[in-house]
């Protein structure tokens, strides 16, 4: 069928955690613009870091800690001052099909129905029409949007239209899903609901993830390992591992493990801003 509904992705992620090939590699990357009164803004400086296939990473910091430019870089979105990014080996230098993205915004093609917007990708790269189909249908009942496929854009909430730029992405299958605050602009009930739907979907399909946030309940919750950026210049202060096993739920907060990740990460990022005042 197809490669997303293979049964031996479902494997255990801790068991697989050693093993796994590195599907993203990100060696000594630094980011600076001009200023416009002559020299160079910094944004992020000699950042590196590895993503393992299967892994859901996520990346945290204050804004304005670069953790978005990094994205974008990943994405092919914008271009490295020095270093190099490379998924599955293959250097990254623009936009690819192997690099899904999901935006804050939701991105949606107003003119095109649920369905169609799933389907998009899919018909660019000219897969045949019943193959189309199925996938759709697939993508629809993970997000739980069977009932909308003929709707538009307008007609949906802001949570439903996120629903559905995730299905977009992940139809196409790619090697590595990014997602920069995707829940950030939704109220915080939609958030949480959001947050477990991804859960689910993802212990589904075992993508590669890239997600970024300030919110640090989001990150322990959703990540296997988080990457706790710092400030002026954007650097990665430290990766935390989180041994939380899956399926994940919203009860996890009251965990142990939970509430010491939570306490490092807020000690990292006290310590980030005091040193730069």
């Amino acid at each position: 069928m197809f490669k997303q509904f293979d049964d031996t992705l479902l494997q255990d992620t801790e068991t697989a955690v050693d093993t796994r090939a590195t599907q993203l590699h990100i060696d000594n990357v630094s980011l600076r613009f001009p200023k416009p009164d002559g020299g160079e803004f910094t944004a992020l400086e000699n950042v590196s870091l590895e993503v393992k296939d299967q892994e859901f990473a996520v990346i945290v910091g204050p804004s304005g800690c670069g953790k978005s430019s990094l994205l974008y870089l990943t994405a092919g979105l914008n271009t490295p001052s020095d270093g190099e990014i490379r998924v599955a080996d293959q250097v990254v230098d623009g936009p690819g099909a192997d690099r899904g993205m999901v935006f804050q915004s939701y991105t949606l093609f107003p003119w095109l129905t649920v369905a169609e917007n799933i389907e998009f990708g899919l018909k660019r790269k000219k897969m045949p029409a019943a193959e189309r189909k199925e996938i759709v249908k697939y993508y629809l009942n993970e997000v739980g949007l069977n009932a909308f496929a003929d709707n538009f854009p307008a007609q949906l909430s802001g949570g439903m239209k996120q629903r559905v730029a995730i299905a977009r992405a992940l139809a196409n299958d790619p090697k590595i899903l990014l997602m920069d605050e995707p829940f950030g602009a939704l109220d915080s009930q939609t958030r949480l609901q959001m947050q477990q739907l991804l859960l689910q979907v993802w212990e589904h399909s075992k993508k590669t993830v890239v997600f970024v946030t300030h919110d640090i309940d989001e990150a322990i919750l959703l990540g296997d390992r988080v990457f706790v950026m710092g400030a002026k210049p954007g650097r990665i202060q430290k990766i935390l591992d989180v041994d939380i096993p899956h399926p994940r739920t919203l009860d996890m907060v009251m965990e142990p493990e939970f509430i010491a990740r939570k306490r490092e990460i807020l000690s990292l990022l006290h310590d980030d801003l005091e040193e730069i005042h």
